[in-house]
């Protein structure tokens, strides 16, 4: 796995709307904090652009997500928000040498996909904040994670247990992101819901079913059995069913025949405290005893 080299003062951020549009103001807004923190910043022809629910046409996006790429002048890409469409761009980016001048792709939401496709070139990638976050400044606590890890550093997270905790030490590859998007990828090159994992796992507006039934081909496939570790996340905006109340209880069911460490309630996901993690890092969990927290730190 190669990780892109860290960022000095002076390198150049690189702006992209490979899905959904975004507010023209929240791209703005954060372009301005990641300047007041020393770097430049590039916002590419369509970052503000609104072609339907996309930010621009199939072609538009890929063109600035490839240029933003490949272009050896910027040192990191952050992706101004999800919704859909990455998924479009994925057999032109397979085509793309991103293995050869690596640098720090910034996303998550829709942006699973484009984290699977960099695990595919061997490249890692951070799953976290986009322009909506980033402009509340380095005040903010994830921002600030996030901007360390862009400089280099590998914060360690520490978050309070969860009744469902199943305790255990665990060290393995951190490989994840929004459930729905890394199904769609199932039995493709950019599969990363793969056995021998630390897998960690979110989503938004999911009914419980269909996470189930989600979680049901990972049992099936064998891949939940034989996975290192599980980090649950965030499952927002949903409602309970005539089976379950909530989502981490129909989870805790579906891991209850492993004994692999499993940590609920991690902050990872849509919601405003979303810590940023490093996609293809070495890691190890350390799930603790009910009433003890958890933590997640990278490894060298």
């Amino acid at each position: 796995m190669k990780f892109p080299q860290p960022l000095k003062k002076g390198d150049l951020i690189a702006i992209c709307s490979p899905a959904g549009p975004v507010n023209a103001d929240y791209v703005h807004e954060a372009a301005e904090v990641l300047r007041r923190e020393g770097w430049e910043v590039k916002i590419m022809p369509h970052t503000l652009g609104h072609n339907g629910q996309y930010s621009g046409t199939d072609e538009e996006r890929f063109n600035d997500l490839r240029d933003a790429l490949l272009d050896p002048e910027v040192r990191a890409v952050v992706c101004s928000r999800g919704g859909y469409g990455v998924v479009h761009l994925m057999d032109r980016l397979e085509g793309l040498p991103l293995g050869e001048d690596p640098k720090w792709v910034v996303g998550y939401s829709d942006i699973s996909a484009l984290h699977a496709m960099l695990n595919h070139k061997g490249v890692a990638s951070i799953h976290g904040s986009m322009a909506s976050h980033i402009r509340l400044g380095a005040e903010n606590e994830d921002n600030a994670s996030l901007f360390g890890i862009l400089r280099g550093e590998r914060p360690a997270y520490v978050f309070p247990s969860h009744p469902y905790d199943r305790p255990g030490i665990a060290t393995g590859t951190f490989l994840g992101g929004n459930l729905a998007v890394l199904a769609e990828l199932i039995n493709t090159p950019y599969d990363l819901l793969r056995p021998d994992c630390i897998l960690f796992i979110e989503d938004i507006a999911e009914p419980i079913y269909k996470v189930e039934r989600i979680m049901y081909q990972l049992r099936l496939s064998g891949v939940l059995k034989n996975i290192r570790g599980l980090v649950v996340g965030q499952f927002t905006d949903y409602k309970p069913n005539e089976n379950y109340a909530d989502m981490e209880t129909m989870i805790r069911d579906m891991v209850a025949p492993y004994s692999y460490p499993v940590a609920f309630g991690a902050p990872i996901g849509h919601v405003f405290h979303n810590i940023p993690v490093i996609e293809g890092a070495q890691v190890t969990l350390k799930v603790n005893p009910e009433g003890t927290d958890s933590i997640i730190f990278w490894r060298s």
